[in-house]
């Protein structure tokens, strides 16, 4: 005889017990997770399989399995606890300080956005500001993000995406470095006798960042120089060339005020520079128009990014 089907709602509790077995495999991983014995995650998968009406676990001796029915409602469940706790986050940050979430790249934030924000909080003191960066895209559609600050080009970025300055590649040099240079520095060729920092990075912007695409541009493809330096963030590139390392291909936007104040020079001045079909953008998420404190926080973005595209246009 066919049993009933259950109406009843399933309750959060077992089905977050559910969701973390089915991801660590492992009950007692499981339990020391979620704060709780591992009987009482035993007792709760249990009480959601009688809810359910089916087995969601195979139980081995040494391991733990999903059965077929546990692998058809993990991203069900997934889905669901995702976005209850996405709703409970918005819920209590719109009862606390406003904060806006930025996410953006970490060569970014350490050498444009970070050194500005002491100014944005001055004018803005009951706005928190909390910075997430990785050098890898965020979903804005989550909701753990207000806006990204992206490096990408323009078929990559959302249709309303706002630019705020284009790629603009020159080799820099710290002054002093000059003064007592390894070889004369006067044309690319002398490029041969010193070391060249470069970008270590396997996204296809990396490309457009590299030596070997300059060196090409200025008809020496095949120069190699005194020895490479190879460093994972542009950050790291400008720290090198700031202390005589060698000669960093350095991202203008990025390092204009560290040219105005002298610490960077352009040893071939603009006839070295290289543009790029990558850019620097600003893109808001899906609730920011609901947010005072986002608009104004991309304000202030968008006007400290016609400062730089001023300066870098009289550098």
């Amino acid at each position: 005889m066919n049993q009933p089907i259950r109406q009843r709602p399933l309750s959060v509790g077992p089905l977050r017990a559910f969701e973390a077995v089915a991801r660590l495999l492992s009950f007692r991983a499981a339990a020391e997770e979620l704060s709780l014995t591992q009987s009482a995650v035993s007792r709760q998968i249990q009480a959601l399989e009688e809810e359910i009406g089916c087995t969601l676990f195979l139980r081995g001796t040494r391991k733990v399995e999903l059965s077929t029915d546990g692998a058809v409602l993990l991203p069900t469940a997934v889905a669901v606890l995702s976005r209850l706790d996405q709703t409970v986050r918005q819920i209590r940050r719109s009862r606390g300080r406003r904060v806006v979430n930025v996410s953006t790249f970490a060569s970014f934030a350490s050498l444009w956005l970070i050194p500005r924000m002491e100014a944005f909080q001055r004018e803005h003191a009951d706005i928190d500001i909390r910075v997430s960066a990785y050098d890898r895209k965020v979903d804005l559609e989550d909701g753990e993000s207000d806006l990204a600050l992206r490096y990408d080009d323009r078929p990559s970025v959302p249709p309303d995406a706002d630019q705020l300055f284009e790629e603009l590649l020159s080799p820099c040099v710290s002054p002093w470095y000059l003064q007592n240079p390894p070889a004369p520095l006067k044309r690319p060729a002398d490029l041969a006798r010193h070391a060249l920092a470069e970008e270590d990075d396997p996204r296809p912007s990396a490309e457009y960042l590299s030596w070997r695409r300059w060196l090409t541009e200025q008809g020496e493809p095949d120069l190699q120089p005194r020895r490479w330096l190879y460093l994972n963030f542009t950050y790291q590139q400008v720290q090198a060339a700031l202390t005589g390392q060698g000669v960093a291909l350095a991202r203008l936007p990025l390092v204009h005020e560290h040219l105005q104040r002298g610490e960077l020079v352009e040893p071939f001045g603009k006839a070295g520079r290289l543009g790029s079909p990558f850019g620097y953008w600003l893109i808001l998420g899906p609730g920011a128009a609901r947010r005072p404190e986002v608009q104004q926080f991309a304000d202030w973005v968008r006007a400290q990014a016609a400062l730089t595209r001023d300066a870098l246009a009289g550098v």
